[in-house]
């Protein structure tokens, strides 16, 4: 496939409201790419270059791409940032310069599919001193070669923002359709594999091979997810449930295999460098090759656990990590087994797999306790308080491990106000003593593959939050109208609320009442933000509870 024929497809695609539309557009697509160009083609039209599960990134942000377009339009680099202002889409301004380039193109042939991937995977592997100025050649290069058109998708696709509304069920879905398979074992292909782009290649191959797949070490899958709830619904609703700490510290990933252990955190990034005390304590404890779901914790000099902060500082660190780890001291708390000994354990109950985690692990093991009447729960629950926890999870203890999946199968008991992770999409300029600085920020949910602004915020943060936060976002920002600009949406806000409320004046339909600033999580990816059905169903469960839609009560009834 051309890169143009690509093109062409995202303007269809684009131009598509409906999902099924979209869907069936893919699937008479798919059976004519060659086995080298359907993973790509498959990633690409996600606006993904490389599969969920790997640690290559292309390293490039809005500047970067915009001098590699104003060289080769034979224009400025503030022409370029004048344009995306004006236009708000990186894409169609680039398109819009590159339909009247000074410069004639650096090559005669247009590229295929095939070499624009090979391009950006060139991009990703350059590294060292001078990796800008090779990474800003290889863009020139890729400009040069396209048609403005395809400039438009390239210039998206490099910043991770392809905007034709494509999410991840579409693509499940179309794959399953051109390749006649049931959606349901495309579906649990990609909870192992953590690739559309080589389920497909197994689709082709039909359910046999889809049916066959399994979790395999040092491949990491994406992390089962709760939603919040009660203990009264739960138990009502389950019945006796397995009651667990929840720990204020970062979700990992620990694989063990042949003598060698290797951690990754809640966003699938590798931390075993990061955490070798973990790695450690682990390999020490585990009797057989693993796979594990696990938390760490820092914990103070008296034994009791500090900020989930704390944590993170420790995730982010590259250099120093031995004095570090002299400063504060890391444990895991684990809690699930997912592989061991060979054998995958996702579809088996979490009994089962809790019995085999206790088989396999001599120390380190997060107490669990199966309990069926309310008092019980709400006990657990306050020791867990006083310990300086956050509170507890509650899992149904026939339920499998269902990687990336969030519903009531885990869900956490807290005594804060309720909270939402969120895309920040947009901010604004401060004015006064938030001069200098963005003084609030906008928010949105997912759905399906778009961001769809819920409102802003721009209370909960200090000082040095919004000199932090600044600092954060200033290489993000893809376009400046006046007070406002658009960033490029990479970051996730931990935000309270006061109630949800409808709202015409945002493109998701709801607006949040009393925003107020929690947290960065740092440990969590956009795709894993609120999805706009949860948001809606979050708001019907206000409406209902409250009668008149009023601020919701504390999550404990």
């Amino acid at each position: 496939m051309e890169f143009a024929e690509f093109a062409r497809v995202c303007e269809q695609l684009e131009g598509l409201s409906g999902r099924l539309e979209m869907r069936d557009l893919l699937a008479s697509l798919l059976p004519g790419l060659d086995d080298v160009e359907l993973p790509v083609f498959v990633r690409f039209v996600q606006g993904r270059v490389f599969p969920d599960w790997s640690a290559e990134k292309l390293g490039i942000g809005p500047n970067l791409l915009y001098e590699a377009v104003a060289y080769v339009a034979g224009r400025k680099k503030a022409d370029v940032v004048r344009l995306v202002n004006e236009t708000g889409d990186p894409g169609v301004a680039v398109e819009r310069l590159l339909a009247h380039r000074q410069q004639s193109s650096f090559f005669s042939e247009s590229m295929t599919l095939a070499e624009v991937h090979a391009l950006l995977v060139r991009v990703a592997s350059t590294a060292g001193p001078q990796s800008q100025q090779a990474k800003m050649r290889l863009l020139r290069q890729g400009f040069g070669s396209m048609t403005p058109v395809e400039a438009r998708y390239f210039a998206r696709l490099v910043l991770a923002e392809l905007r034709i509304g494509i999410g991840e069920g579409t693509v499940r879905d179309a794959i399953a359709l051109a390749s006649g398979v049931d959606p349901a074992l495309v579906e649990h292909a990609q909870q192992v594999k953590n690739d559309l782009g080589e389920v497909a290649l197994l689709a082709r191959e039909g359910p046999e091979a889809l049916g066959a797949v399994s979790i395999v070490p040092f491949r990491p899958v994406r992390l089962m997810l709760a939603q919040q709830g009660t203990i009264a619904q739960q138990l009502a609703d389950f019945g006796p449930v397995a009651v667990e700490y929840k720990y204020d510290g970062s979700r990992i990933q620990f694989h063990r295999s042949g003598g060698i252990g290797r951690c990754w955190s809640r966003r699938l990034e590798e931390v075993t460098h990061a955490l070798p005390e973990v790695v450690e304590a682990l390999l020490g404890a585990t009797r057989t090759d693993v796979i594990l779901d696990a938390e760490v914790v820092a914990v103070g000099p008296d034994g009791r656990p500090l900020p989930f902060q704390t944590v993170l500082r420790r995730f982010r660190r590259k250099h120093g990590v031995a004095e570090a780890r002299e400063a504060i001291a890391l444990v895991p708390r684990v809690f699930d087994c997912l592989w061991a000994g060979g054998e995958s354990l996702l579809d088996r109950p979490l009994a089962e797999r809790r019995a085999r985690l206790e088989q396999v692990l001599a120390e380190h093991l997060a107490p669990q306790q199966v309990l069926g009447d309310e008092e019980s729960v709400r006990a657990v629950y306050e020791r867990a308080l006083a310990e300086g926890h956050e509170g507890v999870m509650l899992k149904v203890p026939g339920a499998p491990y269902t990687p990336g999946a969030r519903g009531r199968a885990w869900v956490k008991i807290k005594p804060e106000a309720e909270t939402l992770d969120l895309a920040v999409v947009g901010a604004g300029w401060g004015e006064g003593r938030r001069a200098g600085t963005f003084g609030t920020y906008e928010l949105a949910v997912q759905d399906g593959g778009r961001l769809l602004p819920v409102g802003r915020v721009a209370t909960g943060m200090t000082d040095e939050d919004l000199t932090t936060l600044h600092a954060l976002f200033r290489d993000l920002v893809i376009a400046e109208s006046g007070a406002s600009v658009i960033l490029e949406p990479r970051v996730v806000f931990e935000v309270g609320y006061s109630e949800i409320q409808a709202s015409p004046n945002y493109a998701s339909g709801y607006a949040l009442r009393f925003p107020r600033f929690v947290r960065v999580r740092e440990d969590k990816g956009i795709d894993e933000v609120e999805t706009l059905e949860s948001l809606i169903a979050r708001y019907r469960a206000q409406a209902t509870r409250n009668g008149n839609g009023g601020p919701r009560p504390d999550p404990l009834p």
